[in-house]
């Protein structure tokens, strides 16, 4: 046995132990006898200790005792439900950042192509924009250090680019224009992130908001662009929640508050104590409490953006549109541990105005609660409306009277199928590949010059993904393993001219110019817009 290994075990049991307890402590498990009235807390802890340490002393091999209680506590926490989870130390400030709304770091978007990071763009007012990084540069360097095919992950990139603000990292670039590598010394700046990806004048006075996620930030920038739409002239509005995993819950309040008149309740949350049960109720005069409104959802539209949709379902203030979303009913509770691990842990449900919870069941399988997708696209859900499962029994009423149901998600007043009318294996296999976005990045880095002279209107009536275009597409998938199916190119062309129309946009307009193209072929919001006449029906009965 490594003597100095044992010694900083030894030392680190009673700081894993105690953690472990303030973790029951914070549950409120003391999982009493009913018998004896005594709690089992204490013994299985001592059980616990007691197994650690006969592995950590007599076991044939090297252990990691902490890596061991770290995956002993996501077993237990899968137990309880799929979205109390631990977080070690070394990811929480990652995990974390993606909903601060900022983090220290060089600021580009990038993908990993062919195991090279590509820099997508990087993004505006940020260092790697003021040092002169381009779209489409690749990074084979960091600090000296090759990082170009060596398998590089994401975690990796992030691992190596960011850090705190003020301090350095070289990076060494490969440009198509230049022969040599071009080196770059870039001081890391906080890098804002948005979660307002677009907003625009869709037609007429029909706005357009798409919100990503809910941080710290969202509701801002959400304001923002519903006032500029109001001052272009917007009347009508439709909120694209279309896979927005969700986030704050306060932001999703302030957003609803923007739509809900009077004192009406938003959401309302109960949990095993009573300092978490709390209601929040439509407080000020929002901006938008009057005109037609329509709100997009799908399966993945879950947490904040089922409160917010759900919100407008059961007061009447708007449609719902698209198909059911992913049902989590459950707030967490963010508590950082003492060694900068974080757990978070389901502290209540929450309840949208009618009183409905619409959290998913959970059997203790992860897993498959995550892969409901593919469950949703067996049993046919995706493509009948009659193929979702209602739970009759949980049935409730809108403020008007509508009947709406818990227990699995929001299902929209309007369902959308999922469009297959394009589809193909060949389109299947090139979505899961790199050549997806390499093809519009080696098209714009050729074509910089005449594409960064246009203006996006122009752009937007007048630029056509040509036939040629599209072969020389196929020829690179080709390249990249994919072989050319020519019926699957010929049954998808139009939907793939629509892809790579809006991804070579997003790398001179970033995601402004992304969406008004993609959405094209955004069937649950082309559907919105035939709704209009009910949705104002819907806003003008008091």
């Amino acid at each position: 046995m490594n003597k100095t290994r044992n010694q900083k075990f030894y030392i680190l049991l009673p700081i894993l132990l105690a953690v472990t307890l303030a973790v029951g402590i914070l549950t409120g498990a003391t999982m009493a006898d009913p018998k004896s009235g005594k709690s089992n807390f204490i013994s299985s802890l001592v059980k616990f200790k007691e197994i650690l340490t006969y592995v950590e002393r007599d076991y044939v091999d090297e252990v990691d005792a902490e890596k061991l209680v770290g995956e002993a506590i996501t077993e237990m926490l899968e137990k309880l439900d799929p979205h109390s989870v631990y977080i070690p130390a070394k990811d929480r400030e990652l995990t974390n950042s993606q909903l601060e709304g900022e983090f220290d770091g060089i600021g580009i978007e990038f993908n990993i192509i062919k195991d090279t990071i590509y820099v997508i763009t990087p993004l505006e007012g940020g260092p790697s924009e003021a040092v002169g990084l381009l779209s489409g540069d690749k990074i084979v360097e960091v600090d000296g250090e090759i990082v170009a095919g060596i398998g590089i992950t994401n975690r990796d990139v992030f691992d190596l680019l960011r850090g705190p603000k003020g301090t350095e990292v070289g990076l060494g670039i490969k440009r198509r224009s230049e022969g040599a590598i071009l080196h770059f010394n870039i001081i890391r700046d906080k890098i804002p992130q948005h979660s307002v990806a677009a907003s625009y004048i869709i037609q007429e006075d029909i706005g357009y908001i798409k919100v990503t996620r809910f941080a710290a930030t969202t509701y801002d920038e959400f304001y923002t662009a519903l006032t500029d739409l109001q001052d272009q002239g917007m009347k009508k509005l439709i909120l694209d929640l279309q896979n927005n995993p969700g986030g704050y819950m306060d932001r999703a309040i302030k957003m609803a508050d923007e739509f809900i008149s009077g004192n009406k309740m938003i959401v309302y949350t109960d949990g095993k104590q009573d300092r978490y049960d709390s209601e929040a109720r439509a407080r000020k005069n929002g901006v938008f409490e009057e005109g037609a409104l329509i709100v997009l959802i799908n399966e993945g539209s879950a947490s904040a953006s089922e409160i917010v949709s759900g919100a407008i379902q059961d007061n009447d203030r708007g449609l719902i549109v698209g198909r059911r979303s992913f049902g989590k009913g459950l707030v967490q509770n963010q508590i950082p541990l003492s060694d900068g691990s974080e757990l978070r842990l389901t502290i209540s449900r929450y309840y949208i105005p009618s009183g409905r919870s619409i959290q998913r069941p959970y059997d203790g399988k992860s897993l498959e609660y995550y892969e409901d997708y593919i469950t949703r696209h067996t049993n046919g859900e995706l493509f009948h409306q009659d193929s979702i499962k209602i739970n009759d029994s949980l049935t409730y009423t809108t403020s008007k009277g509508r009947v709406v149901y818990g227990g699995g998600g929001i299902i929209p007043d309007h369902f959308v199928a999922i469009d297959t009318s394009m589809n193909s294996e060949y389109l299947r296999k090139i979505l899961y590949n790199s050549v997806y976005r390499e093809y519009p990045l080696s098209y714009y880095q050729k074509n910089k010059g005449k594409l960064k002279k246009m203006d996006y209107q122009d752009y937007y009536d007048n630029f056509v993904v040509t036939d040629d275009m599209l072969q020389d597409f196929a020829k690179m998938a080709a390249a990249n393993g994919i072989e050319l199916d020519q019926l699957g190119l010929d049954d998808s062309s139009d939907l793939l001219k629509i892809y790579m129309k809006a991804e070579i946009a997003k790398l001179v307009w970033d995601s402004k110019g992304f969406y008004p193209i993609f959405n094209q072929q955004n069937e649950i919001l082309q559907a919105a817009l035939d709704l209009f006449d009910e949705a104002e029906a819907l806003a003008e009965v008091k």
